[in-house]
């Protein structure tokens, strides 16, 4: 089977607190027709999410041996290990990549965890929610909502829920450009407007509401909210969200910095405006989410060029390939850790001190 980068196309989410503009990452998408849940064209309705490697993704055009068109759910649990890695577990694609354009605060809410997720939430497939966000791009004196103020209980938060004042229950967190904010299953949250992000998550669209701003649907109709479930995921104890504090290895012409990894996935991101080298480890796919920046993938005298808001799957067994930048190029890479105490030895080995690895390195 050959072996090449093949990049997904994008599914366009309506959702009633997004947007009718796609900047930064597609500006020339605000008015144009486009595969959009509910067969709506962007510009008519608020885009809230867009997801880049979500069951019904697609191939791109240029994808190799048959894989043109096809939906990453439906082929994935067929690819050989020489593109899933010989780690792979599961019949299902494990990471969800979204883009998120919130024009207005989500409702605030929690994800539970896969254990949880497995007994109550088989029909939704019983995989939990642990999650990363990125800011792409932030307004000033934007932020989100995240982890609970010392002293909240259970009872004291369905008061708050019940007297309209649940936002008073959790922390603001600013953040800014650059930023990024780890948000463990079991974190009760929510994402305030003026911010464009980069999600990186489990493969679970699982969500329990438990305030939402009495907002009504396209029915007129009032969203439900998951009370029970949320307080029975909810962290009450020791809060373990918020803003990351990364670190950062240069390595030749690009510099790398390190984000999060858990069990669930591993975040680090790339920048560079010269040509360079990676190479894949075998035990794991890599994902490439471009943030900024043109250029091309080459391999053995193929050329696959590149551009903001593309993702790309890089199969496991690809091995050495080549990044080559036309103009400075920004990117997250994230994949499934095999092993943490592997990953924890690569960062001693660049020089992290071990004293850092617990902020980074999370069971």
């Amino acid at each position: 089977m050959t072996l090449l980068p093949a990049r997904l196309d994008p599914v366009f989410v309506p959702r009633i607190w997004g947007s009718r503009t796609l900047a930064p990452l597609f500006p020339d998408k605000n008015q144009l027709t486009e595969p959009v849940v509910g067969k709506a064209s962007i510009g008519e309705i608020p885009i809230g999410e867009i997801w880049m490697t979500g069951n019904g993704c697609r191939f791109a055009s240029n994808a190799p041996d048959g894989l043109a068109g096809k939906a990453l759910g439906d082929v994935w649990s067929s690819l050989p290990i020489e593109w899933t890695g010989t780690a792979a577990q599961g019949k299902s694609f494990p990471l969800l990549v979204k883009f998120l354009f919130p024009r207005e605060k989500l409702s605030v809410q929690v994800h539970p965890g896969d254990e949880y997720a497995r007994q109550c939430e088989a029909s939704a497939g019983g995989v939990g929610k642990t999650e990363m966000w990125y800011v792409i791009a932030g307004d000033a004196g934007a932020g989100v909502l995240i982890n609970l103020k010392p002293g909240v209980t259970p009872s004291s938060f369905r008061r708050a829920i019940a007297e309209g004042t649940a936002e008073g229950s959790l922390e603001f967190l600013s953040i800014k450009t650059g930023d990024a904010v780890f948000v463990p299953a079991g974190t009760v949250h929510t994402i305030g407007p003026g911010l464009v992000l980069c999600e990186i998550q489990q493969n679970s669209d699982i969500t329990y509401r438990v305030f939402d701003y009495e907002r009504r649907d396209t029915k007129g109709e009032l969203r439900p909210l998951h009370l029970e479930k949320a307080l029975a995921v909810m962290n009450f104890g020791e809060q373990t969200g918020g803003k990351i504090d990364p670190v950062q290895i240069p390595r030749g012409a690009v510099t790398e910095t390190f984000y999060v990894a858990c069990r669930h996935f591993a975040i680090e991101k790339w920048e560079f405006s010269e040509d360079i080298s990676a190479i894949t480890s075998g035990d794991h796919f890599d994902l490439l989410i471009i943030l900024e920046g043109e250029g091309a993938f080459e391999r053995d005298g193929q050329s696959l060029p590149y551009s903001t808001a593309h993702v790309w799957l890089i199969p496991a067994a690809l091995g050495a390939y080549h990044l080559a930048p036309t103009t400075r190029t920004t990117l997250l890479r994230t994949y499934v850790p095999p092993n943490a105490a592997d990953l924890a030895h690569r960062l001693t080995r660049c020089g992290v001190p071990e004293s850092t690895l617990s902020r980074l390195i999370h069971p």
